[in-house]
């Protein structure tokens, strides 16, 4: 026979709703309660019926998180995070991939709202126009995309992506490439810029080309173009393209590093194992999927306290894909 609370309270000479607060609200009971509790709770094998709970309170206990690409090494840390986190705080995370297919966002997001009591949204590739269809999914937390009247997790790329562009600066690179992301992607946007006004500061010709796809092919493809210029380094969107170029490099006789310095995005674990190993500017994935989490809960437990910013820095991390400058 289950375990019921009424067992419980026998055990530790205490009502039922005392035994309730002490396992769904132990911020309402004192300490000693609690630890009093949650022994005889383990003691007996008491299994909380997550039906029950979630019929009289109104809730799931659960969150959904929608990611473009589940194969893109930006988000694993942050969905493990999410995950992990959720797990401590009580919760269960449900997991969608869009697959990079942005007219599936939102009708997929709208599917999942019906069964969770919020949603993470990481880096969200709804076009502009749509958002705040997005937005009326409350509540829900963004992860890099910054939309008005709702509350964002920012990963700011300006501090990493000027250091990139530092670091060439100081090697002696005066012609540099950047390698754009998606046309629909807001970091894109946010990272062109930062690559933009440090190369115009420091007095550097800025190439550019793409749009790319997040695709280690992308890279591949990009290379080409790139060594058909002038640009003696270059900067990529991400980690995928830049080991594309770093491959493609290779396959034609040149050495990165010497002939070509090369930046990625996000410190994927991929950019310490390359060979040469990858320069990369540090995305705080773990941490912002743990900062979501945290958002996204307070936000249930108190829908009306408004929209909020958080915003997590990035740092160049600096290995053997960048050297200093040679003549092609």
């Amino acid at each position: 026979m289950a375990v019921t609370l009424a067992d419980i309270a026998a055990r530790a000479d205490l009502s039922e709703s005392t035994v309730s607060r002490a396992l769904s609200a132990p911020d309402k009971v004192n300490p000693a309660t609690r630890e009093r509790v949650l022994a005889i709770a383990k003691e007996l094998g008491y299994v909380p019926n997550r039906v029950a709970r979630s019929l009289s309170s109104g809730r799931t206990d659960l969150i959904g998180l929608v990611v473009p690409d589940i194969a893109n090494p930006f988000f694993p840390p942050i969905i493990k995070a999410v995950q992990a986190r959720a797990a401590i705080k009580g919760w269960t995370v449900l997991i969608a991939d869009i697959d990079e297919r942005a007219a599936d966002e939102l009708p997929l997001a709208r599917t999942i709202r019906r069964r969770v009591d919020g949603l993470v949204i990481a880096s969200p590739r709804t076009g502009a126009d749509r958002l705040g269809e997005l937005a009326q999914l409350a509540p829900v937390v963004f992860i890099n995309r910054e939309i008005p009247g709702s509350t964002s997790v920012i990963i700011d790329a300006g501090d990493g992506m000027g250091q990139a562009v530092e670091h060439l600066a100081a090697l002696g690179h005066r012609t540099i490439a950047y390698l754009n992301g998606p046309r629909r992607s807001w970091s894109n946007e946010q990272r062109r810029h930062a690559v933009e006004q440090t190369a115009e500061r420091l007095g550097l010709t800025l190439v550019q080309h793409g749009p790319f796809e997040p695709q280690v092919q992308s890279g591949v493809h990009a290379a080409d173009l790139v060594l058909a210029g002038e640009a003696t380094g270059v900067i990529a969107y991400d980690d995928l393209i830049a080991l594309g170029v770093l491959a493609r490099v290779a396959e034609r006789g040149l050495r990165v590093g010497t002939d070509l310095s090369v930046i990625g995005v996000d410190d994927s674990p991929m950019s310490a194992m390359a060979y040469p190993t990858l320069t990369s500017v540090h995305v705080p994935g773990t941490e912002a999927g743990v900062t979501a989490v945290d958002t996204l809960l307070a936000l249930i437990d108190e829908p009306d306290s408004g929209p909020g910013h958080v915003t997590l820095e990035t740092q160049l991390v600096v290995r053997s894909s960048t050297g200093p400058v040679a003549a092609r």
